[in-house]
C-alpha cells in the first residue's frame, strides 16, 4: 500500500516543509516539496493541515477510563485508597476490555500513535490493542505487600511472565511487554524487587515504574530504608539495571538524576495529574538540564481526566516557565520531542518519533485552519501552545489510517460507548 500525502504542512526535526510526503506499507519514503516520481495507492490532499509525528503517551493506566472523575478533590493516598481502589476491586475482564476500548478511542481521536500502559489484566488488553492498530508497550505490574514474600511465590509475578511470553513482539511488534515493579511503596520484599529486575534483564525487556510521586512516599522510603530514595532503592535492587521509564519524578533530588543519568532511566512527566492530586511540580527543566531523557504522559483518567496529550503538551510548557519566572526554560520545540521522539525512545522504539525518510509511518494530521490556529507565525509555539486533541483529523500507524474525519476504521464506535455504559451501570450501580 502507498500513500501520498501532498500540499501538506509537514514539522521535521529539520524545520517546516511545505509539500509531499509519501508512505509505502510501514515507511516515510518520501518528504519534499516537489512530487516524487511514480503512482500511488492513495493520494490525499493535506491543504490547510499539518502533519507532525504522532504522540507517544508515556505513562497510562487506559481501562481507568471507567473511574473519570472517581474522587475528585481528594489528595493522593485518599484518592487512591478509599475511592480506587474499591472500585478496581469490582472490574471484571469484560470491564478492562470495555475501559481499554473506550480509551483507544479518545487517544486515536487526539493523535496518540503509541502508549505505555501499567493496570491489571493486561492480556485482556492486548487484544483490544491489537484489534485497534495503534502501539502500545504494555505490563503486569508486581507487588508485594509482605516483607517474606518471594519472587516464586507470588502471582502477579507469573502473570508478568505469562504476558511476555503471549504477547511480546505481537502485532509485527506494534505490542512490546515490558517488565514491571509497581512501585516502592507496594512492595515490601527484596526478594521479588531483585526477581522483577532479573527477568527483565535476562528478556532484554524495559521496566516500567513509579517513583518519587508524592512527597510523603519520598520521606516514609526514606525511613524504610536508611536514608535511600525510591530512586537509590530502585537501583540497589538492580531496577535500573536495564532501560527504565520512571513516572512523576516530582520529589527527586539532584542525587536521584545522576543516577538517572547513570542508567539512563527515562523521566515520564504528568503535569495535569500531579497538579489535580496537589503531588507537586516535578524539577522537569533541571532533570532534562542535567541529561535525563524526559517523556509525557496523562496517568490515568481517574487523576487527569482524560487522555489528551496536547492538554499536557500545553501544560508541560507553561507551568515551569511560570514555577521558574523564565520564559525560555521550556521552549516549544522541546516540549513536542517530549512527547514524539523521546517517549519512542524510551519505548525502545527507535524507528519512530520523527517525520524522516526511512522512519515508521506513525503520523498525525491537524487542520489548521482552524480560529485559534491562525495565523501560523510559529508552528512549535502553536502546537505547543494552542493545539488541541480535538484538532486532529487522521491519525496513521504504520502506514495504515486508524482515525479520519471523525470516522474509525478499526474501531466501532457505537458499540464500544454501549460496552462502556454497561459497564459503568454495574459497577457504580
Amino acid at each position: 500500500m502507498t500513500t501520498l500525502f501532498k500540499n501538506a504542512l509537514i514539522y521535521t526535526p529539520a524545520g517546516d516543509v511545505n509539500g509531499y510526503l509519501a508512505v509505502k506499507n510501514e515507511w516515510i519514503t518520501y518528504i519534499g516539496t516537489e512530487r516524487p516520481e511514480g503512482a500511488f495507492d492513495c493520494e490525499k490532499d493535506m491543504m490547510g493541515k499539518l502533519l507532525m509525528p504522532g504522540l507517544v503517551n508515556c505513562h497510562t493506566h487506559t481501562p481507568m477510563t471507567l473511574l473519570r472523575g472517581l474522587g475528585t478533590d481528594l489528595p493522593l493516598q485518599t484518592w487512591l485508597f478509599d475511592t480506587i481502589f474499591p472500585v478496581e476491586g469490582r472490574l471484571t475482564t469484560e470491564d478492562i476490555v470495555a475501559g481499554t476500548r473506550l480509551g483507544l478511542l479518545e487517544m486515536l481521536r487526539s493523535g496518540t500513535t503509541s502508549f505505555s500502559d501499567m493496570y491489571f489484566l493486561p492480556d485482556a488488553m492486548a487484544q483490544a490493542i491489537l484489534d485497534s492498530g495503534i502501539k502500545a508497550n504494555i505490563c503486569q505490574h508486581v507487588q508485594a505487600f509482605d516483607a517474606g514474600d518471594t519472587y516464586g511465590s507470588v502471582a502477579s509475578a507469573r502473570r508478568m511472565e505469562e504476558l511476555h511470553k503471549n504477547f511480546h513482539g505481537k502485532g509485527n511488534g506494534r505490542i512490546r511487554v515490558d517488565a514491571c515493579l509497581h512501585a516502592e511503596y507496594t512492595c515490601f520484599s527484596e526478594d521479588v524487587a531483585r526477581g522483577v529486575a532479573d527477568f527483565a534483564r535476562d528478556n532484554d525487556l524495559r521496566m516500567h515504574i513509579h517513583l518519587s510521586e508524592t512527597k510523603s512516599e519520598h520521606a516514609e522510603c526514606m525511613t524504610r530504608h536508611g536514608g535511600l530514595t525510591p530512586a537509590g532503592w530502585f537501583e540497589k535492587m538492580g531496577v535500573f539495571d536495564v532501560p527504565c521509564t520512571a513516572a512523576h519524578c516530582v520529589w527527586t533530588t539532584r542525587e536521584d538524576w545522576e543516577i538517572f543519568c547513570r542508567h539512563g532511566v527515562t523521566v515520564a512527566h504528568n503535569p495535569t495529574s500531579n497538579m489535580k492530586l496537589g503531588s507537586g511540580f516535578a524539577p522537569i527543566p533541571e532533570m532534562a538540564a542535567s541529561g535525563v531523557n524526559i517523556t509525557i504522559g496523562t496517568d490515568g483518567t481517574a487523576s487527569n481526566n482524560n487522555l489528551n496529550m496536547f492538554e499536557e503538551l500545553h501544560l508541560a510548557a507553561l507551568i515551569h516557565n511560570g514555577r521558574h519566572s523564565d520564559a525560555s526554560i521550556m521552549p516549544a520545540r522541546q516540549v513536542i520531542e517530549m512527547a514524539t521522539v523521546n517517549g519512542a525512545k524510551a519505548q525502545g522504539r527507535m524507528d519512530t518519533g520523527v517525520l524522516e525518510v526511512g522512519k515508521r509511518a506513525d503520523i498525525i494530521a491537524i487542520d489548521m485552519d482552524q480560529p485559534h490556529l491562525f495565523p501560523n507565525l510559529d508552528t512549535a509555539g502553536l502546537v505547543a501552545y494552542a493545539a488541541q486533541g480535538s484538532d486532529v483529523v487522521l491519525t496513521m500507524v504504520d502506514g495504515e489510517i486508524l482515525y479520519e474525519n471523525g470516522t474509525y476504521l478499526t474501531l466501532d464506535q457505537e458499540q464500544i460507548m454501549d460496552e462502556a455504559k454497561a459497564a459503568v451501570k454495574r459497577l457504580y450501580a
